[in-house]
């Protein structure tokens, strides 16, 4: 009778034991859903500027005021399941109070992270071009949402300027880098060196030398992105079967093109292409068997090069590029082209607009050619490198970045580009607002 009895109590004592921690869970959960809903709409007002009620001044001002900035905002909440049992029960400050019962009790985590795909994004820096490529690496690390690794092929002598600029740069943990000296095949490295500009031509030879990176976006220094790296990263999805490469044209209208006019080559398509912005699959390139007019028989990546400048040398004006025009003459069915918004640069404006879809969608990846980042000639490009330049991460997109810049464009509309200048801010404002819509939702 008193076993019972005790037996009886014990199960009692259990009972009113789960009964309390179930209630402690449900406690913690209606108080945590109620700070998130005074957050959510205390931020309802500048949500709904940011998504473009109330003119435009009005949703830069409410983003300002919310702390549109790019310091990542402190986590309330892990996100993992609490996976051990506290005698206490309580919980660490940085854990939130859901389901902690039940999962303790469980000891496993029933959530696990992903890691993020990486994308790899190389440059090639000789000469003064320190300033110009941290500003462009910059651009990349504001608006990219998946991590990067950043592959600079750089001269000896930067390479310590390079450790520590980027070690000194806030978020660290959104990308991390390697610095490659400048290398070229042994037995031609003095001819590919100064083949168009120094060092420019190593572009051709990273399929080769990165032979453990799948697929790569690579970028001449005076990019700078006004939109997520991932959206050109996308593209990769986008090749069909026989496509290994991604570039944009040279020019949109031929009247004014360069390559249908004068070159003493083949090149691609009605007006060629432009290799400033260059995605590749590299392990496809690595693969592929090239068509060419130099044998009958079809040459890898690496047997192609050489034998191509030989022949063409005395007739190419813009070295690597022109040899890559030359080799997808032979192969279109291996290029994937994407649109001029993708690699905008002062031909699309300085004889009249002539790339259709900025008007539509803006810019969405600025290249500064003809050194017009650093001399007066072209301000409206200048006054987006500047703005970008002088950018500080931490500081509010809105007030640092984006309104300066939108002052200094209006100064610029006595030039051909200047007066078409809100084409530089259509897209680059839609960034900064998916970025102060995230910041105001807590992501």
């Amino acid at each position: 009778m008193s076993r019972r009895l005790v037996q009886v109590v014990l199960l009692c004592l259990g009972c009113g034991l789960c009964s309390l921690l179930y209630a402690f869970s449900q406690l913690a959960l209606s108080l945590e859903q109620e700070a998130a809903r005074r957050q959510g709409d205390s931020a309802l007002p500048v949500r709904r500027q940011l998504r473009g009620g109330g003119g435009g001044g009005a949703w830069r001002a409410a983003a300002g005021s919310a702390g549109c900035s790019q310091r990542e905002p402190p986590e309330r909440c892990k996100n993992v399941s609490v996976s051990y049992w506290n005698s206490y029960w309580m919980l660490p400050s940085d854990v939130c109070g859901r389901n902690c019962f039940w999962e303790a009790a469980r000891r496993y985590d029933f959530v696990k992270k992903q890691p993020l795909e990486k994308m790899h994004l190389a440059v090639v820096a000789c000469g003064e071009r320190l300033e110009e490529t941290v500003t462009m690496l910059k651009s990349a690390i504001i608006f990219s949402i998946k991590p990067l690794h950043f592959h600079i092929f750089a001269e000896d002598p930067l390479h310590t300027e390079f450790r520590e600029i980027l070690d000194g740069l806030a978020y660290q943990g959104k990308f991390n880098y390697t610095l490659y000296p400048i290398s070229f095949p042994a037995g031609n490295a003095a001819e590919w060196k100064k083949l168009f500009k120094p060092c420019a031509s190593q572009r051709l030879f990273l399929p080769l030398i990165l032979k453990d990176v799948d697929s790569l976006l690579y970028v001449d220094t005076d990019i700078l992105f006004l939109r997520p790296v991932d959206d050109i990263w996308s593209f990769l999805k986008k090749f069909n079967s026989t496509q290994i490469a991604a570039m944009a044209p040279e020019h949109e209208e031929p009247r004014i093109g360069w390559y249908n006019r004068f070159a003493r080559h083949p090149y691609y398509g009605k007006t060629g292409i432009n290799s400033g912005v260059m995605l590749m699959n590299m392990t496809r390139i690595r693969r592929k068997h090239f068509k060419n007019d130099m044998t009958t028989a079809r040459l890898r990546w690496e047997e192609i090069l050489m034998p191509l400048l030989k022949k063409y040398k005395l007739n190419i004006t813009w070295g690597d590029q022109d040899l890559l025009n030359i080799m997808f003459f032979h192969n279109p069915e291996s290029l994937f082209v994407f649109p001029c918004q993708w690699n905008y640069r002062p031909d699309h404006c300085i004889y009249g607009s002539n790339c259709q879809q900025v008007d539509q969608e803006g810019i969405f990846i600025l290249h500064g050619n003809r050194g017009v980042y650093h001399d007066d000639k072209q301000p409206a490009f200048r006054a987006v490198y500047d703005a970008i330049r002088n950018y500080s991460f931490g500081d509010d997109l809105v007030h640092a970045l984006l309104l300066p810049l939108e002052l200094e464009l209006q100064k610029t509309q006595h030039t051909y580009c200047g007066r078409i200048y809100k084409v530089f801010t259509k897209q680059l404002t839609k960034s900064i607002r998916d970025i102060c819509d995230k910041r105001s939702k807590g992501r």
